[in-house]
């Protein structure tokens, strides 16, 4: 007899998520499962076959071949039900969360401490060559007075005489599978397995105090908007002993007026002269290291762009920098005096051109089109 597909064992399209699978087979689990069914052999049979189906589809590369070839790709994967802990059934951890919901432990043990997050702007050109700042933190720290037990100096906190230390309370229930011995946490010392009868007048009891931190931050050559930055241990304090957590620094980077950047490349914009441009021209150039002194060419046209090698970004991991995009625009005048006027008559005359009485302003734009490209 042949198997039925998995997603119709389980009610599902094949475009079902994990999710849902994971709550088709929890509903048939508990409507089928042979201790809640005694003797019953048909809901066995569907239970295991339900299982099956959940041992496959349940699994990321098993459902994929299952996909791919049907019951053939998920060969040799088949299920069959031995008691707890068989096949796709996942032991007493799937058993607990299918019947009970999951989420019955709570850790009791050091725990790390939160992380932080905090934004820096820094300018184009620290980003750059680099920064070093102070940073204000404002972050959660262990109480120096009782330092971080809670209790009043000179006395210490005492075993939980509820849970006797474990944090934990033991309670039975019985379920189709027997008696279970089920955990919670307990509410005379809210799971630490301790408590405290003379608590810290400075943090309360708690442990901690809120305080403003100044933390030194070095800011690396060559970072770029958006660089988040990790500062290890600099986060909130851990907990019953765990490390601390870590502090993120998220950095924005300011436009710069005339700069623009692109990985490690930098670009910028420099205006010329019709004479610089046609004659050329040696012209000071802007750099994030200062003026330079560049050569612009004779016959230079309007948008060329020029390399300035080593002018760029410093690279992060220290080999070296980008380069420099120098783009060359050039500009017209607005204003004439007559004596360029007639100069550039004189130059339209022997560059064989003509320029007809009234029609000096289409001759100048006529220039200004050649120069501008």
């Amino acid at each position: 007899m042949s198997k039925r597909d998995y997603y119709e064992v389980l009610g599902l399209s094949r475009d079902a998520s994990a999710d849902d699978i994971k709550k088709a087979y929890r509903k048939l689990a508990r409507q089928y499962h042979p201790d809640v069914n005694p003797g019953d052999k048909e809901a066995e049979a569907k239970f295991k076959e339900a299982a099956e189906a959940y041992a496959v589809l349940s699994d990321p590369e098993k459902r994929s071949k299952y996909d791919r070839f049907g019951h053939a790709g998920a060969n040799g994967q088949g299920f069959d039900f031995d008691g707890f802990g068989a096949g796709g059934f996942g032991g007493l951890d799937d058993i607990f969360d299918i019947f009970f919901g999951g989420g019955r432990r709570q850790r009791t043990g050091p725990q790390k401490g939160n992380d932080l997050r905090i934004n820096m702007e820094i300018s184009f050109k620290e980003a750059a060559f680099g920064v070093e700042r102070d940073i204000q933190v404002p972050r959660t720290e262990h109480c120096e007075t009782c330092n971080g037990s809670g209790a009043a100096p000179g006395t210490s906190p005492k075993k939980c005489g509820v849970c006797h230390g474990s944090g934990q309370i033991q309670q039975a229930a019985n379920t189709p599978f027997g008696r279970v011995i089920q955990s919670r946490t307990c509410g005379n010392c809210n799971g630490t397995g301790q408590v405290i009868d003379r608590p810290c007048p400075t943090c309360r009891g708690t442990g901690t105090v809120r305080r403003t931190r100044s933390i030194h931050v070095k800011i690396p050559a060559g970072v770029d908007n958006g660089v988040r930055l990790r500062l290890n241990g600099e986060g909130e304090p851990g907990l019953r002993g765990g490390p601390p957590g870590d502090l993120y620094v998220f950095i924005s980077v300011r436009p710069h007026k005339i700069f623009k950047r692109d990985g490690n490349e930098v670009f910028c914009e420099v205006p010329i002269t019709f004479a610089q441009a046609a004659l050329g021209d040696e012209i000071t150039v802007p750099t994030l290291d200062g003026d330079v002194e560049m050569k612009v060419p004779e016959g230079t046209q309007t948008g060329a762009v020029f390399r300035l090698k080593g002018k760029g970004i410093p690279y992060v991991n220290g080999a070296g920098r980008g380069d420099q995009h120098v783009r060359v625009k050039v500009t017209t005048p607005t204003k004439l005096s007559d004596r360029q006027r007639e100069l550039l008559k004189e130059f339209a005359a022997l560059s064989g051109e003509k320029i007809p009485k009234g029609a000096e302003k289409g001759f100048f734009r006529k220039v200004k089109d050649a120069f501008m490209g």
